[in-house]
């Protein structure tokens, strides 16, 4: 296995974009063994929960003290809050675990790390959901992959 491949693996895992859905699928292209991919890929992938907990909690420790910051961001968390208040109620930890096992855009570790933070839940009950839902995805992600590439392969010439 590549250096190379192991380190855009690790990158795209962390990407807030790509995650789970970018690097499982070009590790597995680029010949990774499934096992290798779906471990390397899920474990980088569940570092990204305590990463942005602890980015977002530092960061907006230091914006509170400018107040257009402070007053902005109350506005939009309180918006949020009213908005889902019923959803969180109804679902709370396991509809955060469902929401990040979804892979689609704009579902993922990130987004549920930065909803989870700003709706104020629990940081240990929030990254647990998280990173099973980040396991999920995990599994989803690597047999569509593996399936997929598989039947691809049927085009290609050896």
């Amino acid at each position: 296995m590549k250096l190379s491949i192991i380190a855009w693996a690790v990158l795209l895992s962390l990407a807030p974009i790509s995650e789970l859905r970018g690097a499982i699928p070009f590790s597995l292209a680029n010949g990774m063994p499934v096992w290798a991919a779906f471990t390397l890929c899920v474990g980088v992938n569940m570092l990204v929960g305590p990463i942005a907990w602890l980015f977002l909690s530092t960061l907006h420790r230091l914006l509170t003290r400018w107040r257009p910051y402070a007053s902005a961001f109350d506005r939009i968390v309180e918006r949020a809050r009213r908005k889902v208040h019923a959803a969180v109620e109804r679902w709370g930890y396991w509809g955060l675990a469902v929401f990040v096992a979804i892979p689609l855009p704009f579902t993922g570790a990130w987004t549920g790390a930065l909803g989870a933070w700003v709706l104020g839940m629990e940081v240990r009950k929030s990254l647990a959901a998280v990173a099973a839902g980040v396991l999920v995805a995990g599994v989803v992600v690597t047999l569509v992959a593996f399936f997929g590439i598989r039947a691809f392969s049927i085009f290609l010439k050896s």
